[in-house]
């Protein structure tokens, strides 16, 4: 071979090599792409606590509406098994109400790739109920209850990070 020959092929290996290092991947994003956006277990589930009146000295059911986007679950509580993140509500006690105790919708048994066995989840609009009881010495009138539910949320393939929802459970004691 020359030394012609091999500078000829050495730049043309040089050029190849540069034009496929400067090419984008079809995965990466060129600068005047918009970032990706992220998906979280807070991201995908929306939760609202429905307003509830409670006579002082008895108790009422409260509702707390999930809405699980589209193409995602939550864990359901009790979860399958015990190392999944059961989706739970938690009610602190405040100005005399405090909760009895938490009732969680029947689950959907459904089947996914990635699990031997079909697993309790929920999906779509599912209510939560709990059981709040005002004490007889309870002040009359509005407050907020602070509440936080634990979620997870999976699609088919993954499931994400676990999050938690702050809430305020509108209550009137009378």
């Amino acid at each position: 071979m020359t030394r012609y020959t091999r500078i000829l092929l050495t730049c043309l290996t040089m050029l190849v090599v540069s034009a496929a290092c400067s090419r984008p991947t079809p995965n990466s994003a060129s600068p005047s792409d918009p970032p990706a956006q992220r998906i979280t277990s807070e991201g995908v589930v929306r939760a609202a606590a429905q307003r509830v009146e409670i006579p002082a000295g008895g108790s009422a059911e409260a509702t707390v509406r999930l809405t699980i986007q589209s193409g995602y679950h939550v864990n359901a509580n009790p979860p399958t098994f015990p190392y999944l993140k059961a989706t739970a509500l938690e009610i602190s006690p405040s100005d005399g109400v405090s909760v009895a105790f938490v009732t969680y919708p029947n689950a959907l048994n459904k089947k996914f790739a990635f699990a031997e066995q079909p697993l309790a989840v929920y999906e779509g609009d599912t209510d939560l109920k709990a059981t709040l009881k005002a004490d007889k010495a309870a002040k009359k009138g509005e407050r907020s209850i602070p509440a936080r539910l634990r979620i997870q949320a999976c699609d088919d393939q993954v499931c994400y990070p676990p999050g938690t929802l702050e809430l305020a459970m509108p209550v009137n004691v009378k």
